[in-house]
């Protein structure tokens, strides 16, 4: 994990924001992706992202596209935080950052939410089908988009760019990932030229709630983001139901129901409510977004050998490539 140095950061928010004074920080907790700090300066309430130090995958951390897509998105009815400066100069804080401004909600770290009534539990999930799907309705060109990833082949480039990362790894060969690569460039959907906003990450953990409300207030971490076909996002926003707690905060063997949880039915048919018109999500859908998750956790594994993970539970959370390869070998129903 690396350090902020106090006085750059000082100097250069004083450049910014003159007349304040007075710095602190304090590091948010979680996450395998972009180092993150809440950052008070004066007044101003502030939160600083930054690409991690040490060896990083090509096109991984890309700080500059979350910037982008962020700042595209702040005039839609998409909920994301306000983004004030995006610094690319390395010899400022080590690694390029930006920084927004900070809201004030709840974050949850498992998809089990708790601490909330079964009630708002259930239009808690329902909210976050609805906000996809709302992503998913913005004209990428509409928002100065258009370029921000290849059109078509999406799910033919994805599963090249995952599988050559995994690859790339130079840790343990995993069975369950060597062949999902196989299967899936065999499976593949055919194309059928939908394209959206594809946030890549779309998930409970990477939404923020109204500090009292059910609601959805703020869509994070939008490293992965890119433009790609809408049932990516949603094959991958089903996960919670099909992993276990342990699996990084499923709801799979939990009283889930009990708990006002709706069922992975419910959620996509909230979803396709308000969907642009779009094809049915089928198992490729769900194990093509488990498959990428394993590959992702490869990386995490990775750096954590290598010393650069961002997290202190890297080493723990390593293992879990294995697992999700083999959800997804349920989800395609080769198990």
């Amino acid at each position: 994990m690396s350090d902020i140095d106090t006085q750059a950061l000082t100097r250069w928010l004083g450049d910014r924001l003159p007349g304040e004074a007075g710095l602190s920080l304090e590091r948010i907790g979680g996450g395998q992706s972009n180092p993150t700090w809440f950052v008070d300066f004066g007044s101003a309430r502030l939160v600083l992202r930054k690409k991690p130090g040490g060896p990083i995958l090509k096109g991984a951390h890309a700080i500059e596209r979350e910037f982008r897509v962020l700042t595209a998105l702040a005039g839609t009815d998409i909920p994301v935080p306000t983004v004030r400066w995006l610094e690319e100069d390395d010899s400022i804080l080590g690694t390029p950052f930006y920084v927004m401004d900070r809201l004030e909600g709840r974050v949850f770290d498992t998809a089990s939410i708790e601490g909330v009534s079964s009630e708002d539990r259930r239009e808690m999930y329902l909210d976050y089908a609805r906000t996809l799907a709302r992503l998913h309705a913005v004209s990428p060109d509409a928002v100065g988009l258009g370029d921000f990833g290849k059109p078509g082949n999406y799910f033919q480039r994805q599963i090249d760019r995952w599988s050559r990362q995994y690859a790339e790894s130079d840790g343990p060969r995993i069975p369950a990932l060597d062949r999902l690569t196989e299967w899936l460039p065999a499976n593949l959907p055919d194309e059928d030229g939908a394209v959206s906003i594809a946030h890549g990450d779309f998930r409970i953990g990477n939404l923020m709630y109204h500090p009292t409300e059910p609601k959805v207030i703020a869509v994070l971490d939008w490293e992965l983001a890119t433009l790609g076909h809408p049932l990516a996002d949603l094959g991958y926003s089903v996960m919670p139901w099909r992993t276990t707690p342990e699996e990084y905060g499923g709801i799979l063997g939990t009283d889930w129901a009990d708990a006002g949880i709706p069922t992975e039915a419910e959620f996509i048919a909230e979803y396709m409510a308000l969907a642009q018109p779009t094809a049915e999500l089928r198992p490729f859908h769900v194990a093509f977004a488990l498959f990428r998750f394993a590959v992702i956790f490869v990386g995490i594994a990775d750096r954590a050998r290598a010393g650069s993970a961002n997290s202190d539970e890297a080493a723990s959370l390593a293992p879990l490539a294995e697992r999700f390869a083999n959800r997804a070998l349920e989800a395609a129903g080769l198990d």
